[in-house]
């Protein structure tokens, strides 16, 4: 709360602000095309606003630990700025910066994201390779769990609009835990992952991805998730004078088609289209812990089974 004051600073400017705890992160956009001599200009003003705030209030704002990004495309023929100058301290824009254990780059690719969570998590599976032999089978899946798939599934609804070598690696991840768990060796590393993962009841990772955009599409409709994704999805409007067949309450309103590829990852347009491909009986549960458990046999069978036809009389047969 002792940070409250700094969001009527950064709306007298009309940026928008986000606060997690003594984090302060500034946002606002800006066209190439006009320039960015007035954006900087109030920039500024908000920065030196801010300094004599935190003076009035006993803080100190560190200047070297300040940063700036810019995220541009790297298609743009606007060249980026190189550095900015705010209160006689200049600071060059970063190129690519962790936001509450999430990495960002300058062009949004999510490439660095990736690469980080590779590091980490080949480190973690070669210490555990030390000791493997020493755990049991229960050991191994509870350690993957806290060590892989906790890095792998952290802030994973942004990974829709991965390509499909950026999916591999990951996938790729979870290809090498298995084989931890399983104490694969030699010619057997090159066996098919896929019944393995089936035998550990494992969701390949574009699955797990889905599950946690349709988890988070629940939350949104039951109003218990976070106001600004709530807004983001609204419920079909049903014409009255619809047929019978069209009477479906459950399904989200999908906005249009977007023109670029990248756009068709957003919560906004993704969230929509995976929630209302979903089964019925599934999009009209009220009980979230039911919901979790159905939601994640539907995404199994989808996963490791031959024909999704069968998938929707299963999961018809199961409620």
């Amino acid at each position: 709360l002792y940070t409250e004051g700094l969001q009527y600073l950064a709306k007298k400017y009309n940026f928008s602000i986000h606060l997690y705890a003594d984090d302060t992160q500034i946002y606002f956009e800006f066209s190439p095309k006009v320039g960015f001599s007035i954006n900087l200009d109030h920039l500024q003003k908000c920065f030196n606003d801010i300094k004599v705030w935190m003076a009035a209030n006993y803080l100190k704002m560190n200047d070297e630990k300040t940063e700036i990004m810019e995220f541009y495309s790297p298609f743009s023929p606007y060249p980026p700025q190189h550095s900015f100058l705010l209160t006689q301290c200049e600071i060059t824009p970063s190129v690519e910066s962790k936001n509450l254990g999430f990495w960002f780059d300058e062009h949004l690719s999510l490439d660095t994201q990736i690469r980080k969570v590779s590091q980490t998590c080949y480190e973690n599976l070669r210490k555990l390779g030390r000791i493997g032999s020493k755990l049991s089978l229960n050991l191994k899946i509870q350690l993957v769990h806290s060590c892989i798939h906790s890095f792998i599934d952290n802030c994973n609804s942004t990974y829709l609009a991965l390509s499909h070598i950026q999916l591999a690696k990951l996938q790729k991840i979870q290809n090498a835990a298995v084989k931890f768990i399983f104490g694969l060796k030699g010619k057997e590393r090159f066996q098919p992952m896929s019944p393995f993962l089936k035998k550990l009841h494992f969701l390949p990772v574009a699955f797990r991805i889905k599950y946690k955009v349709a988890l988070l599409a629940f939350r949104c409709i039951n109003n218990i998730a976070p106001g600004y994704l709530t807004n983001l999805l609204s419920i079909r409007q049903v014409n009255s004078h619809s047929v019978r067949a069209d009477n479906d309450f459950y399904l989200l309103e999908h906005p249009s088609i977007p023109k670029r590829i990248k756009t068709s990852g957003a919560f906004s347009v993704a969230a929509p289209e995976i929630w209302n491909n979903l089964p019925y009986r599934l999009r009209s549960m009220s009980d979230i812990e039911a919901f979790k458990i159905a939601l994640k046999t539907y995404f199994f069978r989808c996963a490791f089974s031959d024909n999704i036809d069968d998938v929707q009389n299963m999961i018809d047969l199961e409620f």
